[in-house]
């Protein structure tokens, strides 16, 4: 896996629209952050390397909708703890969950499948996709994640995400313990 230096700028340029848009916002909101470009990281074990280089852990994040896909839900959670849809559907009230179609992901939150990312919520202007955050990353100091495309890698911290990116959005977070 190929990483880049560290940058704490948004890029100027040859990146998709929903990464630069995920900048952008970040700009806006005048959040910090440090971000790394790298190989496409398609499963957590790539994630690992990112990591290290970033000095946090990136999120492990799941896009999941209920059996009639009318509720739709974004886990955000450690990237070695293990899931299981019995713990997380008793405590949210919600009943045989499944991962989300990739075009469902894709309408709600703008993100392909593997790029699924708290900051995709800028694009959930209608409120659809409710945030469900394990308690560890919760109260983490740092948050990692990718810029709505799996090519990049940030670290942001988790207040700030909390505390001005989520009430941007409109987004309320509920905690969960995996």
């Amino acid at each position: 896996m190929t990483i880049s230096e560290i940058y704490t700028s948004a890029p100027t340029g040859g990146h998709c629209q929903a990464e630069m848009a995920a900048f952008a916002l970040l700009d806006e909101l005048h959040i910090p952050y440090a971000r790394v470009e790298h190989d496409f990281a398609d499963t957590m074990e790539d994630c690992a390397a990112i990591s290290d280089v970033l000095g946090i852990r990136i999120c492990k994040n799941l896009v999941l909708c209920n059996r009639q896909k009318t509720d739709f839900y974004l886990l955000t959670m450690p990237e070695d703890k293990p899931f299981h849809t019995k713990d997380l559907s008793h405590q949210i009230g919600s009943s045989r969950l499944s991962f989300a179609p990739a075009e469902e992901m894709e309408r709600l939150l703008g993100c392909t499948p593997g790029s699924a990312s708290v900051l995709g919520l800028m694009n959930d202007k209608a409120h659809q996709v409710r945030l469900l955050m394990d308690r560890e990353v919760y109260e983490a100091e740092w948050f990692g994640c990718h810029p709505c495309k799996n090519d990049g890698s940030l670290r942001i911290k988790t207040a700030d995400i909390l505390k001005v990116f989520l009430p941007h959005t409109g987004h309320d977070v509920t905690v969960v313990e995996l």
